[in-house]
């Protein structure tokens, strides 16, 4: 669709649609109009067309939920790798997990000039579908999937499938999940149905009492193995949908006398450094957190050298890698 279809479907003429884009003076009749259309028809205008009159920054926004986080460093590192080779400079945001500093971070990019962004999402609500839709820069999304956007995501099913499927393979018979929210549809929501997966395919069935919802942080993952395992019936398994959440676990369980693995098995998703080290070290699935960030800069570039409208989302395969927390011979 170009321009002036759009501007037919909005009611509008197409110097409205220009200026519109453009940031420039609209009354709000015709503004709502326009935003009206673009609800309707998913229309953005082509970025490298109007790129080529407009300057260059050379700079590009990263928005991150965390930045303390090991996984966001990775891929900030690959991202940088990339850029920076290319003369572009990052401007990073830190979100803390807030959802709504996500939305307001990607309307600073909006308004302000960058070439692009790369949005490390959590989650996907009205507020970030209204701004990225009247994004008029490239924006690549990591971590999720999202139709319209490049996108570069990790097999998160697939992980927590195959997780679980190797403590329920060593004989563990009633498996606990603490997760994340499920509005996190990777972290969240894909994990989980990996897990339900296994434990359906091995024919058991979950206790109700046996799932939990943590934060993103070693405290919330000490509550909620303590709320677990302080109970009368006490799981034989636990998949935490983060190495982070883990070893919160992994703490509660050693300051309580809960042998690990003997008394009960662990495994989680991240193979963070700090994993590698606990005692004992933590089952895991290995993503390419680097390689995530690489790919997105290369799909911003192949965006603003030779943007096509065409959307690509590349999903990246994991590695189990198994240590102390699972690793025994008799269950």
């Amino acid at each position: 669709m170009n321009i002036s279809e759009f501007a037919e479907i909005a009611g509008v003429s197409r110097s409205a649609v220009s200026r519109y884009f453009n940031n420039g003076y609209l009354s709000d009749d015709k503004r709502e109009l326009i935003e009206k259309a673009i609800e309707q028809t998913g229309y953005a205008p082509n970025i490298t067309a109007r790129s080529s009159k407009k300057r260059v920054t050379k700079l590009v926004g990263v928005i991150i939920p965390k930045l303390s986080s090991e996984s966001c460093a990775r891929v900030v590192e690959g991202i940088s790798d990339v850029l920076e080779a290319e003369g572009y400079e990052l401007l990073l945001v830190n979100t803390a997990n807030d959802y709504k500093r996500e939305v307001a971070s990607l309307d600073l990019f909006h308004n302000n000039r960058v070439d692009g962004v790369i949005l490390l999402a959590t989650i996907f609500t009205e507020l970030h579908m209204s701004v990225l839709k009247k994004m008029r820069v490239p924006v690549v999304i990591v971590g999720q999937e999202l139709s319209g956007f490049n996108c570069v995501c990790h097999n998160d099913y697939g992980a927590a499938y195959a997780l679980t499927s190797l403590m329920l393979g060593k004989g563990a018979k009633k498996p606990a999940f603490i997760g994340v929210t499920l509005e996190d549809l990777a972290a969240g929501k894909a994990r989980r149905d990996g897990f339900d997966a296994a434990v359906r395919d091995a024919g058991l069935t979950v206790d109700p009492h046996f799932f939990e919802t943590a934060q993103f942080n070693m405290d919330s993952g000490y509550e909620k193995a303590k709320h677990l395992l302080s109970g009368r019936s006490r799981p034989d398994c636990i998949f935490c949908a983060t190495d982070t959440i883990a070893l919160g676990a992994v703490l509660y369980c050693r300051e309580s006398g809960i042998r690990i693995p003997e008394d009960i098995m662990m495994c989680s998703v991240g193979d963070s450094k700090f994993g590698r080290v606990s005692a004992p070290s933590l089952t895991t699935a290995h993503f390419h957190y680097k390689t995530s960030g690489i790919n997105a800069a290369e799909l911003l570039l192949r965006d603003l050298r030779h943007g096509d409208g065409v959307s690509r989302t590349l999903r990246l395969d994991y590695t189990v890698i198994e240590r102390e927390s699972t690793l025994f011979s008799d269950f």
